[in-house]
């Protein structure tokens, strides 16, 4: 026998257990508990971890808000079919008073809506770079949100070998206000932010 031989490992089965009853299953999650000092990457959702919630263009209203809640998020990223970013529609969007102001301007149904009518286009949408994010603490993040005056904010990120933009994550309100401790349900930015405050007064008192 060589050498070799006699030193290969020995392989041993590693011990199994039956699954007991009331077994589940594991989920992807961003969610970890922060302080307004926690850097603000932990509150990131991080596109190259979770895949981005997307949907196209053309497609009824009904269908993003379906999206929405199978995917348990409330914003998409509208695509077209090259995955370039048309723009953005939230579930204030779809379930709000925007909707209905929309059918009275236009006539029609709320049926006839697609996610065009009502996403915010590219041109207008306001990124945070990660430069500036991987120096950032919650605080900042949420005083960003607050000066956009929205519940979401994306994150850019130049490809270092094309130069293109492109989404690396999503800042949301509501997950911030989650992570601190506040139970927020609310679509309203103002009721937002201030369940956020008043956490935010509570660790620092």
């Amino acid at each position: 026998m060589s050498k070799i031989e006699k030193e290969a490992p020995v392989h041993h089965p590693l011990p199994t257990v039956k699954a007991p009853p009331g077994t589940g299953f594991s989920e992807p999650s961003t969610f970890t508990p922060v302080r307004a000092d926690s850097p603000a990457m932990s509150v990131m959702t991080d596109l190259k971890q979770v895949s981005a919630a997307t949907i196209g263009p053309d497609v009824p209203l009904s269908v993003a808000t379906q999206t929405m809640i199978s995917r348990g998020v409330r914003l998409l990223l509208v695509v077209n079919r090259d995955d370039e970013v048309l723009g953005v529609i939230t579930a204030r969007d779809t379930t709000g008073e925007r909707p209905i102001q929309m059918v009275q301007k236009l006539g029609g149904k709320f049926g006839d809506l697609l996610v065009r009518d009502l996403m915010c286009p590219r041109e207008d949408i306001d990124l945070i770079m990660l430069s500036d994010v991987l120096k950032a603490k919650v605080s900042d993040v949420i005083d960003t949100l607050q000066a956009l005056k929205r519940q979401h904010a994306l994150v850019g990120e130049r490809d270092p070998l094309t130069g293109r933009m492109r989404i690396r994550g999503i800042f949301s309100a509501t997950q911030i206000g989650r992570q601190l401790g506040a139970p927020i349900q609310t679509f309203d930015v103002a009721s937002t932010f201030t369940e956020i405050e008043g956490y935010l007064a509570r660790d620092n008192s």
